[in-house]
């Protein structure tokens, strides 16, 4: 079994919007046959656990180690794993973490919670994170070497840092704009600034 894909697809469920079926055909993929079997009560119920799946990178990202293995204990109570081996031929055998008949949601979200709890134990739950971008909040895995990720993106980090820069530069630029100028002048500068 894969636990770093099942990990991936708890942020997956957690950075999808999750409005309507299409948005679960844009996580799953128009072919694959979690689409093609997903219900609407599958839509609700991951819904319902991304809420809780979050609330697990909340707390590892902001150093509460209890409370996000707590939530995992939780999620693996709320949604058991089931193993059962399947394939197509006899060269095709994998896992899956439940049986037969259970529904898309059942069995992503039993991947996804157990997923991230092998990850918590191999990792820590530092390894959870929040993205740094106010803008953004997706939520990621930190697979770097030395646990300093802060963004969920090279995107939201790139954005976050020009921002940043940005803003230091007009800091420095706004007083010496203005103390250069003749007395008197200082109104009309902030004015035209």
């Amino acid at each position: 079994m894969d636990f770093d894909a099942y990990a991936r697809t708890a942020v997956d469920i957690v950075n999808a919007p999750l409005e309507s079926m299409q948005d679960l055909a844009a996580l799953f993929g128009e072919d694959s046959w979690q689409t093609a079997e997903a219900t609407e009560r599958d839509l609700i119920a991951f819904r319902r656990a991304r809420k809780r799946l979050r609330e697990v990178f909340e707390h590892g990202s902001s150093g509460r180690d209890v409370a996000a293995v707590a939530e995992l204990n939780a999620l693996l109570e709320a949604y058991p794993m089931q193993p059962r081996i399947s394939g197509h031929d006899t060269h095709d055998w994998h896992m899956h973490v439940t049986g037969r008949g259970s529904s898309v949601s059942s069995e992503l979200l039993a991947g996804a919670a157990w997923g991230l709890a092998v990850w918590l134990c191999e990792h820590g739950s530092t390894r959870f994170g929040v993205c740094a971008d106010d803008r953004c909040g997706n939520v990621y895995l930190d697979t770097s070497s030395n646990c300093c990720r802060r963004f969920c993106s090279e995107r939201c980090a790139t954005r976050s840092h020009v921002a940043a820069h940005r803003a230091r530069k007009r800091a420095s630029l706004a007083p010496a704009a203005v103390s250069d100028l003749p007395v008197g002048d200082s109104d009309r500068a902030v004015v035209t600034a």
